[in-house]
């Protein structure tokens, strides 16, 4: 099998569980917008937005560092002591979040329910401790278990919701003198939410329990030293990453023009609620990524590296280009997905949202160049360029301009930090990306969605709009097709 045959064979395994996460949490989002306010969704948002600050703690860079020792060395000593290292990490993060639970949820203005960051800690305690072993079944290259358990915990996180939001009150209030009546709480949807995730992560970890089973207590002081050396600059960028693509949230809690924290809650709740529209490129950005990182280390040997990772870049891009067309081409199609129509009013941050996705799927791409090198400092460099553009972008004009603010920072921060990857990369690292055509089709999906619309305009026929957007699709597709013939057939006959 060729190496990029194998990448999109692992890519699509990879794939399986992330769209499934995706499509699952997709179609939440009409569930939880239609049985949340506005600010209970906000609320949920802000909470979420915050976990992922605590996984770049826990996982301080372990997980890459797994990957790039994990290749070369000793597998199984690395496994064991890049295991250690995150569990006592783990125990220290769940602690601090237990005992500083109040100050904790005042900072991010739910201070009404801190026992929230209770509940997050044991989130991402638990998420903590299934880390490594789905590393180890990725370096193996088992994408077929890595999917089943995926999406087994998922399937069983939108039953365990379901339950706690719907089913639960529906009994209690059958049953109001039963002991499960007794445990339910109105108005309480954020922590059922969590609830459900803790429920999911002891699942995963009940069908981990061969790759748990194989950890040993033992600990490579020495090797742990060269495993930090070069995660460190991970977590600075794994921070700087967060601040990217969560913290909006967060600051428009704080700084956002609603007049009160819940009119802001609400604005965040709008925001959050349209950003999931750019569901298919996050899609393929975390499938890209599962399959790509091990399978860029495993590459570097290789006489073709370079052309591979120019290869991979250009179907890359192709694919972001389709499903940015398959997204603004068809809006008024996902827009219903969001059941409370009060938050149409933010879909007009989805285009820019997702073209600042497409952004970061190319940086993250890209980034191969420092990791291969052991440059990893570049890669923090790069990474808190991009939160500083962030952090001033929504500081200044969020209580002007609201959600909208946030749209655009994510996308000059996400511009940025390609550019100024490509540009530094190819001194240190060059590989001979086709730059000048994946910039033309870029803007030729661009030009289509100008020409769609322009249509909408003109034209209110709902059937008509849809047909001419099918068409403006294939004829695209097509384009594509023609002119990547040979390299398709190449693939197609194992020749690369």
């Amino acid at each position: 099998m060729s190496s990029i045959k194998k990448l999109a064979s692992q890519t699509a395994w990879y794939g399986l569980s992330s769209i499934a996460a995706r499509f699952i949490s997709y179609l939440l989002t009409p569930y939880l917008t239609y049985k949340l306010t506005e600010v209970a969704y906000g609320e949920n948002a802000i909470v979420y937005s915050f976990i992922p600050f605590l996984n770049v703690i826990v996982t301080h860079g372990m997980e890459t560092a797994y990957f790039r020792f994990g290749s070369k060395e000793n597998e199984d000593k690395i496994y064991h002591t890049s295991s250690f290292s995150m569990m006592i990490v783990t125990a220290l993060v769940i602690l601090g979040l237990i005992f500083w639970s109040a100050p904790i949820a005042t900072l991010l203005q739910i201070n009404i329910h801190p026992e929230y960051i209770s509940l997050v800690a044991w989130v991402v305690g638990l998420d903590a401790l299934t880390t490594i072993p789905f590393s180890r079944l990725r370096l193996e290259g088992r994408p077929k278990k890595f999917a089943f358990i995926k999406v087994g915990g998922i399937l069983l996180n939108i039953l365990a919701t379901y339950a706690l939001i719907s089913s639960l009150p529906q009994y209690a209030q059958l049953h109001p003198n039963s002991f499960i009546a007794s445990m339910y709480k109105p108005g309480w949807e954020v922590g059922y939410i969590l609830i459900a995730n803790i429920i999911q992560n002891v699942f995963v970890l009940l069908l981990l329990q061969k790759e748990i089973r194989a950890l040993r207590f033992s600990f490579d002081l020495k090797l742990w030293r060269e495993m930090m050396m070069y995660s460190l600059p991970l977590i600075l960028v794994g921070f700087g990453g967060m601040i990217n693509e969560t913290m909006d949230r967060i600051m428009i809690g704080w700084w956002g023009p609603g007049g009160s924290p819940d009119a802001n809650k609400a604005l965040v709740g709008i925001y959050s609620a349209c950003y999931k529209l750019a569901i298919l490129i996050t899609i393929s950005i975390q499938a890209f990524r599962m399959g790509a990182e091990p399978f860029f280390f495993k590459q570097a040997q290789s006489d073709n590296a370079q052309k591979t990772y120019a290869r991979v870049m250009k179907f890359f891009v192709i694919t972001l280009c389709l499903m940015f067309l398959g997204v603004v081409l068809y809006l008024d199609i996902w827009k219903g997905f969001i059941r409370n129509p009060a938050m149409y009013i933010g879909l007009r941050v989805v285009p820019i949202l997702l073209i600042a996705n497409m952004f970061l799927g190319v940086y993250y791409n890209l980034s191969i160049w420092y990791k291969l090198s052991n440059k990893t400092m570049a890669g923090a460099w790069i990474t808190l360029l991009g939160a500083l553009i962030t952090i001033a972008i929504n500081y200044f004009a969020i209580p002007y301009f609201g959600y909208m603010a946030s749209a655009w920072a994510t996308f000059f921060c996400y511009g940025t930090m390609m550019v100024v990857s490509y540009k530094w990369g190819q001194k240190v690292y060059p590989v001979p990306y086709a730059t000048k055509k994946l910039i033309a089709y870029f803007i030729i999906a661009l030009i289509i969605y100008g020409i769609n619309t322009l249509l909408h305009l003109v034209s209110t026929n709902a059937p008509f709009n849809y047909l001419f957007a099918t068409i403006l699709l294939v004829l695209f597709i097509v384009f594509i097709a023609k002119i990547e013939k040979k390299e398709l057939q190449s693939i197609l006959s194992k020749k690369i």
